[in-house]
């Protein structure tokens, strides 16, 4: 039954959320790109007034313990702190943020009605950029996310044999499934830089939001 998974799923997710302490959004630093996501969605509050939400995410981890959180904002002021995936109960509906093993994979208000929309990057951080570059320059952005994905497609390809026969070659395994060979055999120098595209591709599509369990997922994704 879809809908009690779905009904756990929230309730694990709101036990995850701790009241904020009312302390103002900390300015988006120029060294923070890498390290920091901030989106802000504008909603109408219950008496007619608006409102701006913020979701403030340490891509690395909160310096005492390491662990990674969506802090809440409203007109610049902490409302809550959630460990990710997050949900937050605002007017009209939730806001969704989930990560990536490249940055966020989702950051969402979700209607009542079931409808939903992305918040809007902050224009100083990374993932604002790389919107701002979508909407002056459409064509090159639609190049930039191709290749991104058809780096994803060829290292996928080329990645999953070689990982088999890792696999296999495992003596126990060996031992009750037989060993495989692959087909595809890349040299070091090659498999690192197999690597080093797959990062940047994936880190090009979190900046977006776009995520697949099988791209993003796959070969050095360790999220779920």
């Amino acid at each position: 039954m879809p809908w009690v998974f779905s009904d756990w799923k929230r309730q694990r997710a709101a036990r995850r959320v701790k009241p904020g302490d009312g302390h103002t959004l900390p300015r988006y630093r120029w060294w923070q790109p890498l390290s920091r996501a901030l989106f802000h969605l504008h909603l109408t509050a219950a008496d007619g007034r608006p409102e701006t939400w913020s979701v403030d995410v340490r891509l690395w981890g909160d310096s005492d313990d390491g662990d990674v959180r969506a802090r809440l904002y409203r007109d610049g002021r902490h409302q809550a702190t959630s460990k990710l995936p997050a949900e937050f109960p605002v007017p009209g509906g939730t806001i969704e943020v989930a990560t990536s093993s490249y940055g966020l994979r989702r950051c969402h208000y979700v209607r009542d009605d079931g409808t939903e929309q992305q918040l809007v990057p902050d224009p100083a951080s990374a993932e604002g950029r790389r919107a701002r570059l979508e909407r002056n320059h459409p064509g090159a952005s639609r190049t930039i996310g191709l290749v991104s994905w058809v780096v994803l497609a060829v290292a996928l390809v080329l990645g999953v044999p070689q990982i088999v026969q890792q696999i296999t070659e495992i003596p126990p395994v060996a031992e009750h499934v037989g060993t495989f060979t692959s087909p595809v055999q890349l040299s070091a120098a090659l498999n690192v830089a197999l690597v080093v595209a797959t990062i940047l591709a994936s880190t090009e599509r979190a900046l977006r939001l776009r995520y697949h369990w099988l791209l993003d997922g796959g070969l050095f994704d360790g999220d779920d």
